[in-house]
């Protein structure tokens, strides 16, 4: 996938139009359920017909059509109806019970009118909502693909809720006077105060990534940022934080640094040969104080043309049914004649395919980090 899977844009003066049925699909409709309504009163020789079939079609315009087409069933509903009852009054048919039918139609039909203003002004404003979400989610997770002068970054970026666009899985990527720093990491737990603790660490690496010269000052600067969320987060009642995350730094030489603060390790590819880069998984941040280990910076090869893939445990905690874990490595391995671009979109279907009819527990990122080749 390039960019969100789930961006889609539509402005709120179209949504009648996209999502209503054009005017002939609905005239067609209404004059096929009309005339099946018509045949069974006429064959059954009963209004009931009319009262239990006919008389509702304007409540199921209400929560399909448009304001506008609501309308119009409402007063073809009330039309039938009325000839109708003039037609059975002469046929012997009493007047009283036809006028309260055509009463009751006209009431029915003001109330569907009313109700289809309700939804569709409603689902006005739940679009300018995630509009103004999808502005937000630009902003704070900025879309696939990113490139610097070291690395083009591509991947799958998928939270848990569909209606979240962003969720405790998180990444960026800072070009920096150092060289490029890439972020990826895992807020524990979920729910809006994880996404709260993945937007403290977010707005933190973009600050310190470019201010700090090494990674174990961009690190120590991290931890604080989390630390200071959950001093905010215990006054106001909520859950303390932990995010595991890698910190990534690549410059012009053919090394690359790492710092792994208790994160799924990433893959190194290169050559068709798939490696795991040397790192001791040391404490998720915000949790430093409470280990006397300093933070580790681990140098690996990193040469041009190849490739990083990191993750989060969205991928290698992913089951099937019968609680078998994704074998993550072997498909990685498996999958290495595609392209950078195209390799995390394969392992999130494959991944996907893996679960079979189990839904989706946790947030899933997969981001390649490609070394550009040299000028």
């Amino acid at each position: 996938m390039t960019g969100f899977r789930r961006s889609r844009k539509r402005s709120a003066g179209t949504l009648d139009a996209t999502e209503a049925p054009d005017n002939v699909e609905m005239l067609v409709a209404v004059v096929t359920v009309t005339l099946l309504v018509e045949f069974l009163g006429v064959v059954s020789g009963s209004p009931v017909w009319h009262l239990g079939l006919l008389i509702f079609l304007p409540g199921t315009a209400s929560a399909l059509c448009t304001v506008a087409q609501t309308k119009f069933v409402a007063a073809w509903t009330t039309l039938v109806i009325t000839l109708t009852t003039v037609v059975r009054h002469e046929e012997g048919g009493r007047w009283l019970d036809g006028i309260l039918l055509v009463l009751f139609t006209i009431a029915l039909g003001a109330t569907s009118i009313y109700a289809c203003h309700r939804r569709i002004k409603r689902e006005h404003e739940m679009l300018r909502l995630r509009s103004t979400a999808a502005a937000m989610q630009r902003h704070i997770l900025h879309p696939l693909p990113l490139v610097t002068d070291e690395v083009l970054v591509n991947g799958v970026y998928e939270p848990v809720q569909e209606d979240r666009l962003v969720g405790g899985d998180i990444y960026d990527v800072v070009a920096s006077p150092w060289g490029t720093r890439v972020l990826i990491g895992d807020v524990q737990g979920k729910g809006l105060a994880a996404v709260g603790a993945a937007f403290a660490v977010i707005g933190a690496f973009r600050e310190a990534a470019y201010r700090e010269p090494t990674l174990t000052a961009l690190v120590d600067a991290l931890d604080a940022a989390v630390v200071r969320h959950n001093t905010y987060a215990e006054q106001t009642g909520d859950d303390e934080r932990f995010v595991t995350a890698l910190i990534i730094g690549v410059d012009a030489e053919t090394e690359a640094q790492v710092v792994n603060c208790g994160h799924v390790p990433p893959w190194l590819v290169h050559d068709g040969i798939v490696t795991t880069p040397p790192t001791d998984p040391g404490v998720p941040l915000g949790l430093a104080e409470l280990s006397a280990e300093p933070t580790t910076v681990h140098w690996f090869d990193f040469p041009a043309g190849s490739t990083l893939l990191l993750t989060t445990d969205g991928l290698t905690e992913t089951r099937a049914e019968d609680g078998t874990f994704y074998p993550a490595d072997e498909r990685v391995t498996s999958r290495l004649a595609l392209s950078p671009t195209e390799l995390p979109q394969a392992l999130y279907e494959d991944a996907r395919a893996f679960t079979g009819d189990a839904a989706q527990h946790d947030d899933f990122a997969v981001l390649s980090v490609r070394r550009a080749p040299r000028q």
